[in-house]
C-alpha cells in the first residue's frame, strides 16, 4: 500500500506538469488562429513577439493587441469490460488570453512586450469515477511575460530576441485508497506557485513581395515549484503517516519548440502560411519530488514520462474580401508524445486534428476586431496506463475555442 500511495502522487503531479505540454494551449492570436495558428513565416502584427520577434521589425505603427479565447472542452472515459464503466470530464470554462505592445525606437529597432498564456489547463472527474485514486479534479496556470527587441538588418532580413519569465501555478485533488469508519476514502491536495525563465529567438527572411521565410525557437522553460502545499485527509488512525504542513519542491520542464514556417502571397489579397513545429517533449523523462516531511514513509518520489518529440504540421489562409474585410481558414495535425503505456487521466493524450475560421473586421484605420473559432478532435485512444500510474480504458476528447481580439494602432 506505501509505494502505490507513493506512485499515485509522484504520478499525479507530474502529469500536471505533461498536461500543460499535451494540452499546450496554442491559442497565441485571433488572427493566427484562424489561420490554423500559423505565423512563423509572415507577419503577423504585433503578435509576432510570440510567433517569430525577427518580423517584428518590419511593423511600420505603433500597435496594443489585446485577446482572449474560451476553452469548452470534455474528455470521455470507458473501463475496460466487463465493467464497462463510463464517465466523463465537468471541466471549467478555460480563458487564455495574449496581450502584446510593439512600439518603434526607429525605422529599423523595434521594441515589444506580450503576456500571453501557452500552457494551461482544467480537468473535473470530481469524486465518484472509478479513476479517482488517479485524480478528481486538476488545475493548471502558466503566464508568460517576454519582453522583446528586434531589428531589421536589412530590407529583406530581421532579427528579433525575447527574454521569457513565467510564472504560474498548480492545484491537483485526488482520492486516496484507504478509508476511516465511516467508508469515506482519504483525499490528497498538492498546490503549488511555480516560476521559471526561457527565451523567444526568429530571424524572418522576405526576398520578395510574395513570398517569405521564418525560422523560431522557443526554448524549454524549467518551471520550479518551491515550498508547495501538499494537504492530506485521512483517517486519525493513519495520519502520523500523512503529517499536517508537509510542503514539497518540484522541477516541471515547459518543452520547447521549434517552428518553420513559409508564406506566399499569390495575389494582393491571398496569403497563404505552412508551419512546421518540432515539440521538444523528450524533456519529460523523469521527475522528482521532494517533501518536507515523510509521506507514507519516504520523504521523495520520482516517476518516469518517457515523453517523445513530436510534430505539428499547419496551413493557413487570408483572404481580403475589401480593405475592412478579411476572411481565414486553416487546419493542423498534432501528433501526441505519450508512448504506449505512459497515459493518464491528466493527459489522456493522441494524435489531434484542428480546424479553424474566422474574420477581420477594420472599424477604423487605428482599430480592428478579429474573431475566431477552433475545433479540436483527439482520436480516440485505449491504454493501459501501466507504466505511469495512469488508469486503463478508453479515453476521448474535443474542444470547442471561440476568441476575439482588438487590435490599436498608433
Amino acid at each position: 500500500m506505501k509505494s502505490k500511495i507513493l506512485a499515485l502522487l509522484s504520478g499525479t503531479l507530474l502529469s500536471a506538469s505533461a498536461m500543460a505540454g499535451g494540452y499546450q494551449v496554442n491559442l497565441a492570436s485571433q488572427r493566427q488562429i484562424g489561420m490554423g495558428h500559423t505565423g512563423t513565416g509572415i507577419q503577423t502584427g504585433t503578435s509576432s513577439i510570440f510567433f517569430n520577434p525577427g518580423a517584428m521589425s518590419y511593423l511600420r505603427e505603433n500597435g496594443v493587441t489585446i485577446g482572449a479565447s474560451g476553452i469548452i472542452s470534455k474528455i470521455a472515459y470507458r473501463a475496460p469490460e466487463p465493467s464497462g464503466v463510463e464517465a466523463m470530464t465537468d471541466n471549467p470554462f478555460g480563458n487564455p488570453f495574449q496581450v502584446y505592445g510593439v512600439f518603434g525606437i526607429n525605422d529599423k529597432l523595434k521594441a515589444g512586450l506580450g503576456v500571453y498564456t501557452p500552457f494551461g489547463s482544467s480537468v473535473v472527474w470530481g469524486d465518484q469515477w472509478s479513476g479517482r485514486f488517479g485524480l478528481n479534479e486538476l488545475s493548471l496556470t502558466a503566464v508568460f511575460i517576454q519582453p522583446t527587441l528586434s531589428y531589421q538588418i536589412t530590407d529583406q532580413i530581421g532579427v528579433g530576441v525575447g527574454f521569457v519569465y513565467a510564472v504560474g501555478g498548480v492545484n491537483l485533488q485526488r482520492s486516496i485508497p484507504v478509508q476511516n469508519q465511516q467508508g469515506e476514502y482519504g483525499r490528497a491536495e498538492l498546490d503549488g506557485n511555480a516560476s521559471g525563465m526561457g527565451f523567444n529567438a526568429g530571424i524572418f527572411f522576405k526576398p520578395s513581395e510574395k513570398f517569405s521565410i521564418g525560422l523560431n525557437y522557443r526554448s524549454k522553460v524549467d518551471m520550479e515549484v518551491e515550498g508547495g502545499d501538499a494537504t492530506f485527509t485521512v483517517a486519525e488512525s493513519i495520519s502520523s503517516r500523512f503529517p499536517a504542513g508537509t510542503e514539497f519542491d518540484a522541477q516541471l520542464p515547459l518543452p520547447s519548440t521549434l517552428t518553420l514556417g513559409v508564406g506566399f502571397n499569390p495575389t494582393e489579397a491571398l496569403t497563404v502560411a505552412v508551419d512546421v513545429s518540432r515539440v521538444g517533449w523528450s524533456a519529460y523523462e523523469s521527475l522528482r519530488f521532494d517533501y518536507s516531511a515523510e509521506v507514507n514513509g519516504a520523504n521523495f518520489s520520482e516517476s518516469a514520462r518517457n515523453y517523445e518529440d513530436a510534430y505539428i504540421y499547419r496551413i493557413g489562409a487570408e483572404y481580403k474580401l475589401s480593405d475592412a474585410v478579411a476572411l481565414r481558414g486553416g487546419a493542423y495535425y498534432d501528433s501526441s508524445p505519450v508512448q504506449e503505456g505512459y497515459l493518464t487521466p491528466e493527459t489522456p493524450d493522441a494524435d489531434a486534428l484542428g480546424l479553424s475560421a474566422g474574420v477581420g473586421f477594420a472599424v477604423s484605420d487605428n482599430l480592428s476586431i478579429d474573431a475566431s473559432f477552433l475545433y479540436i478532435n483527439k482520436k480516440q485512444r485505449t491504454d493501459t496506463g501501466a507504466m505511469s500510474g495512469g488508469i486503463s480504458g478508453t479515453y476521448k476528447a474535443v474542444a470547442y475555442i471561440p476568441g476575439v481580439g482588438l487590435n490599436f494602432k498608433f
